[in-house]
């Protein structure tokens, strides 16, 4: 098989798989609570990647590392998996899962905003444009359409999903910064994640009961497919293509094939104002990468 059509199967693959997380989400917190199911989706992602790396011969590479590095992965850990999925389960507590799932792609403007005070990058007019037209649509998302306020929506609720949305574009910048290898990064993020969220099970009573098989099957499920085998496939595709561009511009179908999931699989009917809304969201996202290629080119 050519490279770049074993590219295209493996991204699609990832694409699949993460558009089915936000149901995944909202099926398994009926069982366990937030904290409880991203502990068991993180020691899985763990488990995963370390099985994946010791067949590969790799392993022993998470032992190689400077101690400022292994600072670096707790730091970058304590941002995400521990505080990014605490928040992002609790607002798919509070929030429908369309919202929830929704806001939470608009990450990639809020990857322009922060670059631009992290990393001192300038932002142009194409690059207000984008975010700006990006923010209506998640205005549109939150109001349905009814601009004179937040009525219908838990406002903890959407502050979680935006709160979200900046600890995951930070997380994304501290990682194009770290130039070990994504399987030794990720490996370690867990291994650091765990260490963190062993004390909340401590903390909140019950945590450490027998979770009831829907909850631990679903938290198997996530761990594999949101963080662990996905990642893996998404790398890989990007690895072995001849066109990165092509490749990376199919995650913009995940939001609306997670919308066709949630309707099929949650039962929610999804408004008119959550697809206009995350079309609004994806041209934002477009038109800011127009400008980043721009600057990759010149």
């Amino acid at each position: 098989m050519k490279s770049d059509n074993k590219a295209l199967i493996l991204a699609i693959s990832a694409v699949l798989c993460w558009s089915t997380i936000g149901s995944a989400f909202r099926l398994s917190l009926d069982f366990l609570p937030p904290h409880r199911l991203i502990f068991y989706a993180v020691l899985t992602s763990f488990i995963f990647t370390g099985v994946y790396m010791t067949l590969n011969g790799t392993i022993g590479n998470i032992f190689t590392f400077s101690f400022k590095q292994y600072l670096y992965s707790a730091f970058i850990a304590l941002i995400n998996p521990f505080a990014y999925y605490l928040m992002l389960l609790n607002a798919y507590d509070m929030l429908p899962t369309q919202v929830a799932g929704t806001i939470n792609y608009i990450w990639p403007v809020l990857l322009v905003l922060l670059s631009a005070l992290v990393l001192k990058q300038k932002i142009n007019a194409r690059s207000i444009l984008a975010c700006l037209i990006s923010f209506m649509g998640l205005v549109m998302i939150v109001t349905r359409g009814r601009f004179s306020g937040l009525s219908y929506s838990n406002p903890v609720g959407v502050g979680l999903i935006l709160c979200c949305s900046i600890f995951f574009a930070l997380y994304w910048i501290l990682n194009m910064k770290d130039s070990r290898r994504e399987a030794d990064k990720l490996i370690l993020t867990y291994f650091f994640a765990l260490l963190y969220f062993v004390p909340v099970q401590f903390l909140i009573p019950g945590s450490w009961c027998m979770p009831p098989i829907q909850g631990l099957l679903g938290a198997v499920y996530i761990g594999i497919f949101e963080m662990g085998l996905t990642f893996i496939l998404w790398l890989k595709a990007l690895k072995i293509t001849t066109n990165t561009a092509r490749i990376s511009n199919l995650v913009f179908l995940s939001p609306f094939i997670s919308l066709f999931f949630i309707s099929i699989f949650i039962g929610e009917q999804i408004a008119f104002t959550t697809f206009a809304g995350l079309i609004l969201i994806v041209l934002g996202i477009i038109l800011s990468n127009m400008k980043t290629k721009n600057v990759a080119n010149a």
